[in-house]
């Protein structure tokens, strides 16, 4: 049986000086899969909101930790799982477990200004969220073929 997707996963601590580091890597695999420039800066913009509020908010004054982002490759689309519980996670349960992004939920990781989830679900084009140990926000860009 053909494997429907590759996986890659990246795991780093929860600082600021790695952004960039997921938004080069983003850029390298949605330009490989066929996006769009606009769909590439968007999900690029998109995703550094996700992965900064991991950073500021996941993990409270000395407390350290990681961040998990993985990067999902179909063939019509790439979905981002940004996760700060920070632990290896298994694509097929974590996607069973992950709800849709209700507009009245209150989700304190991505609070500041308020603007990070209307943000997120502005420039996406699905997006998912799971609360528990951590916060795990799913979003998803369809490459549309040109």
């Amino acid at each position: 049986m053909e494997k429907m997707y590759d996986y890659i996963e990246m795991k780093f601590p929860a600082t600021a000086e790695y952004v960039g580091l997921v938004r080069l890597t983003l850029s390298g695999i949605l330009n490989r899969a066929g996006a769009t420039y606009d769909d590439i800066e968007d999900t690029k913009i998109a995703v550094s909101e996700a992965v900064t509020n991991a950073v500021k908010h996941a993990y409270k004054n000395d407390e350290t930790g990681d961040v998990l982002v993985g990067y999902v490759i179909f063939k019509d689309k790439v979905e981002i799982i940004v996760s700060d519980s920070g632990q290896s996670f298994d694509y097929e349960k974590t996607k069973k477990e992950l709800g849709p992004y209700k507009e009245n939920e209150n989700v304190d990781f991505i609070r500041e200004g308020g603007l990070g989830l209307f943000l997120i679900e502005s420039l996406m084009d699905e997006v998912n969220i799971k609360k528990d140990a951590g916060v795990t926000i799913s979003m998803t860009k369809f490459i549309k073929e040109v």
